[in-house]
């Protein structure tokens, strides 16, 4: 079966050696699996003719049936177009090419029956179509009654004449000899219980679907497979990695004791409670921790970090904590060196500043174990770095650090440490079971008594006067603010107001009051000395670009003003809000923009001023830009779904995931017989993948 499926596709009828090169560097289509699995991303509806009199602007694309009254060249230049009266007797509409005019102009016939296909444009009372494809018309059965399947194609490949519609025909020759050589993958059992269709049939209705009805159940097999598959494979990682990984046992919790009856600052919430106790059975199981801590910002995550801490140092062990930025690392520190102090455990801090003199004393009391808890950035990671014993490591904003770097914290004991995965960007549901479907996840879906939520506002650049009077206000109580832009230099084809502009208008406007100001071009020691002065109260604004989304805690702060809005995504947005609101007084973020605002734009704004529930902003996000972009390409393929969507298969995720457990379940190592179709087609992806075994 295999090698009908490994065979290369320049074999196949229409195809040859110099298209098949360029399918393989194009669109990596190698073989003949790789050639059936590259699915079409849209079908165009060829199964309706409308009439010219029926249009509207709102169609999506039209097939229309007529002839061709006359033609004329028109404009001179760019503007040089060649138009053709187009009508079906109901009415007129405009054939418009700016392309190809002379080769179209050999070819146009006048009394003769076209089929016309393309996107339908208004222009006062009359239709028209820019450069739509267009056949005369031989039997029009043959040419409509269909879904015809669009493929993605590169402008290279159009260049050398390998259109979406020329990839269909490609693909043919392959769809005609390959269903003997189609093997099911999913068990009756599964099928049946969620009314599949077989993958062969899936498999032909994906590129040359009969009806809509069988096209959509083509594509429900296809992304149940696809998901069920992907979930299958992290499970079984997880269920590897506690087999075989064994972890060190912590059983011991006399400092974490100690701290609770004398030390703790406030009350734990519930969610923190609850929380606490899941990672403690984890750390005391004899099974290697993998866990992901997902709350909002502000939530308390730092303080569980910080328990844990204590649970590996009342075993005599070491623990670390990885943070994306020296801000961050910094505040870390500070903030968990007075607790540390109190307890007398040791603690120190390594970053990309650390002085050699100092690094070569923290390697020996790493190596001698009297250094017990580590705060740092990815200068961590170097080799250079041993430990003791590291019994645990917390890695902060988690999708900052690729696969590779987290990977070097396994070697840096004899038994992997527990690995516990912190993140203040609210994962939706559906991509968190699929990027950290081999991890253990915890939700801290509770703040901190006493903290009042954070009022939105969306204003124009009208209202800015009434703006800076509500912030002399707030500073005149005591207050301070921070002032956030997008840019930091000026750019010709970009209009927004930069971060220097910004300064000179706020010190204009508020010229009995001190400015501070941070962005990325400062150096570290800068930074940290105008973050500082803020943090004093020194400065009563802060004027920044996005370098505060992460790391600042001024509780003092209480309002946030985002120029330029509509410049940042949402889970931006909502990371920069959390800056405020740390302190007992209500705090306010004010979202500045222009009047003129894409669709997205506004529902980006619309969501930020209803909620400030991360997870449902996640979900909206999610559904504005797609998993890749949400995550960025530090997860290693994870992502790189052929046919199924995260941010619409959700119920399907749901059910494949489910599905994949109870197998596993009952059938770890898929050795029933039932199970076979299942682990064969593992076995033939695990092969063909170089699938990062992605460690935490």
């Amino acid at each position: 079966m295999s090698n009908f499926w490994q065979s290369k596709i320049e074999y196949l009828k229409g195809i040859g050696p110099q298209r098949a090169q360029l399918l393989a560097s194009e669109l990596s289509i190698v073989t003949y699996r790789d050639l059936i699995q590259y699915f079409p991303f849209r079908h165009e509806d060829r199964t309706r003719v409308y009439a010219i009199a029926e249009l509207n602007p709102d169609l999506p694309f039209i097939q229309v049936k007529g002839q061709i009254l006359s033609w004329d060249v028109v404009g001179e230049g760019g503007k040089k177009r060649l138009v053709a009266t187009f009508s079906d007797g109901t009415g007129f509409m405009d054939l418009i090419w700016f392309q190809g005019i002379q080769w179209q102009l050999k070819n146009l016939k006048l009394n003769t029956d076209y089929l016309v296909f393309g996107k339908a444009d208004a222009f006062g009372h009359k239709f028209s179509v820019v450069h739509p494809e267009i056949e005369v018309v031989t039997s029009l059965d043959a040419q409509t009654g269909f879904l015809q399947p669009i493929y993605n194609v590169t402008e290279k490949l159009r260049k050398k004449f390998i259109t979406p519609k020329a990839l269909g025909k490609m693909i043919q020759p392959l769809l005609e000899i390959a269903p003997n050589h189609i093997e099911e993958t999913l068990p009756p059992i599964i099928t049946d219980k969620y009314q599949l269709v077989s993958r062969r049939e899936a498999l032909l209705q994906i590129h040359q679907p009969k009806n809509a009805e069988a096209l959509q159940k083509a594509k429900n097999r296809l992304k149940f497979e696809e998901l069920f598959f992907l979930q299958i494979k992290l499970l079984k990682q997880q269920l590897f990695k506690k087999t075989i990984y064994k972890g060190q046992i912590f059983a011991k919790s006399d400092l974490l004791t100690e701290f609770y009856q004398k030390h703790l600052p406030f009350d734990l919430t519930g969610a923190q409670k609850r929380v606490v106790k899941e990672i403690y059975r984890d750390m005391g199981s004899g099974k290697q921790m993998n866990r992901l801590l997902q709350g909002d910002v502000g939530s308390g995550k730092t303080m569980v970090a910080f328990l844990a801490m204590l649970v590996a140092v009342s075993n005599g062990a070491q623990a670390c904590i990885v943070a994306p930025t020296e801000i961050l690392a910094e505040q870390h520190f500070q903030g968990l060196s007075e607790y540390a102090e109190k307890l007398g455990i040791t603690i120190d801090i390594l970053t990309g500043s650390t002085l050699a003199r100092n690094r070569r004393i923290m390697h020996e009391r790493l190596m001698n174990g009297n250094l017990k808890i580590l705060v740092g950035t990815h200068a961590i990671f170097e080799d250079k770095v041993q430990f003791e014993n590291l019994g645990l490591c917390i890695v902060d904003e988690q999708h900052r650090f690729g696969v590779q770097q987290r990977a070097k914290l396994w070697e840096k004991n004899q038994i992997p440490p527990h690995i516990l995965v912190m993140t203040a960007t609210p994962i939706p549901r559906t991509l968190a079971m699929t990027l950290y479907g081999d991890l253990d996840v915890s939700v801290i879906d509770e703040m901190p008594a006493g903290r009042k939520p954070i009022i939105t506002a969306h204003r124009y650049d009208s209202h800015r006067l009434r703006v800076f009077g509500f912030m002399r206000e707030e500073i005149n109580k005591g207050r301070q603010i921070y002032m956030v832009y997008p840019l930091i230099e000026e750019s010709e084809k970009l209009t927004y107001k930069n971060l220097m502009d910004g300064y000179e208008s706020i010190s204009r406007a508020f010229p009995e009051f001190h400015l501070s100001i941070v962005h990325g071009q400062m150096s570290s020691i800068d930074k940290d000395y105008e973050m500082q002065r803020f943090k004093k109260g020194e400065t009563h604004i802060m004027v920044a670009t996005t370098v505060i989304e992460v790391g600042v805690n001024v509780p003092n702060a209480s309002v946030m003003v985002i120029e330029n809005a509509e410049r940042f995504g949402l889970s931006q947005l909502h990371q920069l809000r959390g800056r405020v609101g740390r302190g007992a007084e209500q705090s306010y973020c004010i979202l500045m923009t222009d009047y003129k605002l894409s669709k997205e734009a506004k529902i980006r704004l619309e969501t930020m001023v209803r909620t400030t529930n991360g997870f449902e902003i996640a979900d909206v996000d999610l559904q504005l830009r797609g998993p890749g972009d949400l995550m960025g390409t530090q997860q290693s393929g994870v992502l790189d779904l052929i046919i199924a969507d995260l941010s619409k298969d959700a119920r399907i995720l749901q059910e494949a995931r489910l599905t994949a457990q109870d197998i596993l379940e009952a059938d770890p190592y898929l050795e029933k017989p039932e199970n076979q179709s299942i682990k064969q087609q593992l076995m033939i992806t695990l092969k063909e993948e170089s699938y990062w075994s992605r460690i935490s």
